[in-house]
């Protein structure tokens, strides 16, 4: 795991088996280190917890490192969000193409102390797009930032993401998630509580979402062992975002960067996922293993 050349290799390795494009930008003159060997780079360094693009070029192999410089690696990448995004989608297709259930929650991702926010200028390049001010209830906190909305299946595998501003409800991402599934079941918690956001899905898409009721509830029933047990893999995922991810630590200036960022560590343990089943025969979710 401490290897990065072997990590590098083994993953590049993965992502030719994706797709057969090399260089998915438009340059005039091909560039040392071709847009498929950038990605690689990028996903081996979230799956080895470099969070540092200071580290990082401090750690690749001098092969690398004379191909790029540290501030075209991070233009670059930023600009290989669509290509990224790509990888992610084919990579989890492969899990998730015969799930019928799946599980919703969201987590909130601060980019700055409540403190600072008055005068923190961080991803506020455009007002849509800028953070602000929300509260987190299961974890009974006020923060400044974001909120990162997700599915997964039960096997544990991301199926779709979303950022919104840290004041949006959960309960606004069914929207989205209408026009992205269909003829499936859909778990969540009380935060998605709404007959008429479940008749609407059920209505639409045949979404059938399945929630907590609250105890005051007319004709209250307790949610069953098997759905309140399921929840707990995508509060599993997050935790492991949190940790070897290291998903809360912010070290971008604008919105795109961020993005990126958050992108590239879904797909890294998407990536590390399918290592573990398809090449390997072992637990997906054993993340922190050795791939090479």
């Amino acid at each position: 795991m401490n290897n990065f050349q072997s990590n590098y290799d083994k993953i590049l390795d993965i992502l030719k088996t994706i797709t057969k494009k090399e260089n998915f930008l438009h340059q005039i003159r091909e560039p040392k280190l071709k847009d498929i060997e950038l990605i690689a780079m990028n996903l081996t360094s979230e799956y080895m917890s470099i969070d540092s693009e200071c580290q990082l070029f401090r750690m690749i192999p001098d092969v690398l490192r004379f191909k790029i410089e540290r501030s075209v690696y991070n233009r670059r990448k930023k600009k290989l969000f669509s290509a990224i995004e790509y990888i992610r989608t084919q990579l989890s297709g492969k899990f998730n193409d015969l799930e019928t259930y799946f599980i919703v929650d969201s987590m909130p991702l601060e980019v700055a102390k409540l403190s600072r926010s008055n005068r923190s200028v961080i991803c506020k390049e455009d007002f849509h797009s800028a953070p602000d001010r929300g509260f987190c209830a299961s974890q009974n906190m006020a923060y400044y930032g974001y909120k990162i909305h997700a599915v997964c299946s039960i096997s544990g595998v991301f199926k779709s993401f979303d950022i919104s501003k840290a004041s949006v409800h959960d309960i606004h991402y069914l929207k989205d998630i209408k026009n992205q599934f269909n003829d499936c079941v859909i778990l969540g918690d009380k935060g998605y509580l709404s007959a008429d956001y479940q008749l609407d899905l059920f209505e639409t898409a045949q979404i059938k979402l399945e929630v907590p009721m609250r105890i005051n509830q007319k004709e209250y029933k307790k949610h069953p062992y098997i759905f309140r047990k399921s929840r707990k893999r995508i509060e599993t995922l997050f935790s492991q975002l949190c940790d070897q991810f290291t998903i809360r630590n912010n070290y971008a200036k604008t919105f795109l960067g961020f993005k990126t960022r958050i992108l590239s560590k879904i797909t890294a343990m998407t990536v590390i996922q399918y290592i573990n089943k398809f090449v390997f025969e072992r637990n997906i979710n054993n993340l922190k293993i050795n791939i090479c």
